[in-house]
């Protein structure tokens, strides 16, 4: 078995959501390929002393904000790493290039610079991914309030999931809300629905756990998500390569009464284990929750009841 590096890189990330990549200086393996920022850990470091260190020594900057975000393995032809990333949101000093290398921002999407380190690949995908997952909850709300409050909040991502409804009963409300969705910008799954989606246009499908444990190849659609509530349904996620994970439930909740909430001691346990995709936080969430969800490194939240308040 090949010995595997251990690598700290951080994302900066500005207000506008744009981050920054840097290029590999000369004489080092993959030169003038456009990376995150960051490096290996010396003996006794945690990950975040290593990218500390790293940024100060490469950048001149000094980390005042960083949250866990994801753990990417890639084997290279000359080395196996374990990629772990940060999302950094505060910093003091000026970025300099103390190593010769090139800095540039970048748009979610919209990248102007190229190679990209192939580790660093997978990784951009889920930049653009939204720090609050909206769910529906039209069951609660009633089909004219919801579709109101749909149209009044402009969520940037919606999972419909209506378990109440029949195929015929959610096709047609998946049909209106797709309608509303593209005049306004927000990303559309549908839950448990992947011909329906592939069908009528929509962004993608997320997944119940029980559907993704039955999977053995990803969904052909652009965006697949699924909900987890363990590290088998995590495994199944990530070896699917799905672009994101639900995982929870956090908090006592309503609409799953008789199960015990995972609490964040649970929530923190499972997401240390290392997971290769981003991981929102369900269950009784709320949007003031959102910082103390990345703190325990999640993405984001995941909310139904408060997405429409």
């Amino acid at each position: 078995m090949r010995k595997i590096t251990h690598v700290a890189a951080g994302i900066l990330l500005r207000a506008d959501g744009s981050f920054l990549l840097g290029s590999r200086p000369a004489g080092k393996p993959y030169a003038g390929y456009w990376e995150f920022p960051g490096g290996k850990l010396e003996n006794g470091e945690s990950e975040l002393d290593a990218l500390k260190r790293e940024l100060v020594e490469e950048m001149g900057i000094s980390v005042t904000a960083a949250t866990p975000w994801i753990v990417q393995t890639f084997d290279y032809p000359h080395a196996s790493v374990r990629l772990s990333f940060f999302r950094i949101s505060g910093w003091e000093g000026k970025i300099t290039a103390h190593e010769g290398q090139e800095f540039a921002w970048q748009v979610p999407g919209q990248l102007n610079v190229s190679p990209i380190l192939p580790a660093n690949g997978p990784i951009l995908r889920g930049l653009a991914l939204p720090d609050e997952m909206a769910i529906s909850n039209m069951a609660e709300l009633g089909e004219t309030a919801f579709l109101a409050a749909l149209e009044k909040n402009k969520p940037r991502w919606l999972i419909l999931r209506e378990p109440q409804l029949n195929a015929d009963q959610y096709r047609q409300l998946a049909e209106k809300v797709l309608a509303i969705c593209k005049g306004q910008q927000t990303r559309l799954m549908l839950h448990d629905a992947s011909e329906l989606a592939i069908a009528i246009g929509a962004d993608g499908v997320h997944l119940p756990a029980r559907s993704l444990l039955k999977l053995e190849k990803r969904p052909a659609l652009d965006w697949v998500g699924a909900s987890t509530h363990n590290a088998a349904e995590l495994s199944a996620a990530s070896a699917l390569s799905l672009d994101y994970a639900l995982l929870g439930h956090i908090s006592p909740t309503p609409s799953h009464p008789d199960t015990a909430p995972l609490g964040w001691e649970g929530f923190d346990a499972l997401i240390q284990q290392g997971w290769p995709l981003p991981v929102y936080a369900l269950g009784g969430m709320k949007p003031q929750d959102l910082a103390l969800a990345q703190q325990h490194g999640a993405h984001g939240v995941a909310l139904m009841r408060a997405a429409w308040i």
